[in-house]
C-alpha cells in the first residue's frame, strides 16, 4: 500500500512537471537571433533595394558577408532621407518598437543633410555641425512648425536610443562621391565625416571611417576605374560598386576592438 501511494505521488509530480514544461513553451519567450538594423540614405539602400535602374546601396549587399543563420539583416535605409527626416517621418520610431538587447544598428547619414531646412522641394536639411543650436521653421512639406537641430543632435539621438534599448550602435562616415581632383577623390573629413567621428567619440560609440576606407581604395583605382561604379551620377553606385563599399564596411567591422558583430561574419 505504501509503495502504491509512493508511486501515485511520483506520477502526480511528473504529470505536474510535464504540464508546466508544455505550457511554458508557449508562455516563455523563445530565443531570438540578434538583428543588424541598417539606417541611412540611398547610398545604403537605393529604391526598393532590388537594383532598379542598375543602382544599389551597400546595405543591400552586406548580407552576403554575414552568416544569416546566426543574425538577421534588416536594411531600413531609404533614399532621399537625412538624419532629420528619417526621424521625423517616424521611421526610427518603427525600429524602436522591435529593437532589443543584443541587436546592432549601423547608421550612415550626411549626403542629404547639407540642404535647405525649409524649401518646398525637400525640407530635409540639418544645421551644420554637432552643437546644440536649433531653429524654428515652418515645414512646407509637412505643413507644420518644426524645430530643426544640428546633424550631431540627430546622430546622438540614434546612438542614445539604441543604447537605451540594450543594442549596440555603430556610426559610419558617409561614403565618398565620384568626385576626383588632381587624381584624388574628394573626402568629407572636414564636415560630415568629421562630425560623425566626433559624435561617436563623444558618446563612446563604435566608429567606422567608411569615407576614408573607400576613398583610399578609390585613389588607388583611379578615376577611370571608379567611374565604372557610377552609371547614372556621381553619388549612386551600381551592384559592383555597392559590393565594393559593403566589403569596406565589413573591413571596418573587423577592425573594431571588442565589437562582437564580427563574430557573425562568414
Amino acid at each position: 500500500m505504501e509503495k502504491f501511494q509512493f508511486n501515485l505521488k511520483l506520477v502526480k509530480k511528473l504529470t505536474i512537471l510535464t504540464f508546466i514544461l508544455f505550457f511554458s513553451s508557449f508562455i516563455l519567450p523563445k530565443s531570438e537571433k540578434p538583428v543588424l538594423y541598417i539606417i541611412g540614405d540611398s547610398t545604403v539602400r537605393n529604391g526598393s533595394g532590388k537594383g532598379a535602374d542598375a543602382l544599389w546601396g551597400w546595405g543591400s549587399m552586406i548580407g552576403d558577408f554575414f552568416d544569416e543563420a546566426k543574425i538577421e539583416i534588416d536594411n531600413k535605409a531609404i533614399g532621399g532621407r537625412s538624419s532629420r527626416t528619417f526621424l521625423s517621418e517616424g521611421r526610427w520610431d518603427a525600429i524602436m518598437k522591435t529593437l532589443k538587447k543584443g541587436d546592432y544598428v549601423i547608421m550612415q547619414f550626411g549626403h542629404n543633410d547639407d540642404g535647405p531646412l525649409d524649401d518646398t522641394a525637400r525640407a530635409r536639411g540639418t544645421i551644420r555641425g554637432i552643437g546644440k543650436e536649433s531653429k524654428e521653421i515652418y515645414n512646407p512639406i509637412r505643413k507644420i512648425n518644426e524645430t530643426v537641430y544640428t546633424y550631431g543632435y540627430y546622430m546622438r539621438k540614434y546612438i542614445a536610443d539604441t543604447k537605451a534599448a540594450g543594442a549596440i550602435p555603430i556610426v559610419c562616415s558617409p561614403i565618398p562621391r565620384n568626385n576626383f581632383k588632381d587624381g584624388k577623390v574628394k573626402r568629407n573629413d572636414k564636415d560630415y565625416g568629421l562630425w560623425a567621428k566626433q559624435v561617436a567619440a563623444q558618446s563612446g560609440t563604435f566608429f567606422i571611417d567608411l569615407n576614408s576606407l573607400i576613398s583610399d581604395g578609390y585613389d588607388k583605382m583611379g578615376a577611370e576605374e571608379v567611374g565604372k561604379y557610377f552609371p547614372k551620377d556621381h553619388t549612386h553606385t551600381n551592384g559592383e560598386g555597392a559590393s565594393y563599399n559593403a566589403e569596406k564596411v565589413v573591413e571596418g567591422i573587423k577592425s573594431l576592438k571588442k565589437c562582437k558583430l564580427k563574430s557573425f561574419l562568414k
